[in-house]
């Protein structure tokens, strides 16, 4: 299996798609600067670029990427689930 998504920082909720990855795909994701992988069920479509919940969240949540806060959850987010201005509100517009 490739790698689909990368995880800038250990304690990040969300990684970052390398290629577009279709729904209901198994992918596999790697830390950017440590060993390991990750692997999770992806539920809908997540195109290249955009973010994949990799831990649940629940509404009103801190959204972690980089290590920091880059937004919160605007509704309840699954494990696997397309994470963008649908249900994130980035921290910029607070």
């Amino acid at each position: 299996m490739s790698v689909k998504f990368l995880v800038h920082h250990e304690n990040d909720s969300v990684g970052v798609a390398v290629v577009d990855i279709a729904p209901n795909t198994d992918a596999e994701g790697r830390y950017r600067d440590q060993a390991g992988e990750l692997r999770v069920k992806v539920t809908e479509a997540v195109p290249l670029g955009h973010k994949i919940a990799i831990k649940s969240m629940a509404k009103g949540d801190q959204v972690l990427e980089y290590g920091a806060v880059i937004g919160l959850a605007t509704k309840d987010i699954g494990l696997g689930e397309a994470v963008h201005v649908h249900n994130l509100k980035g921290q910029r517009w607070n």
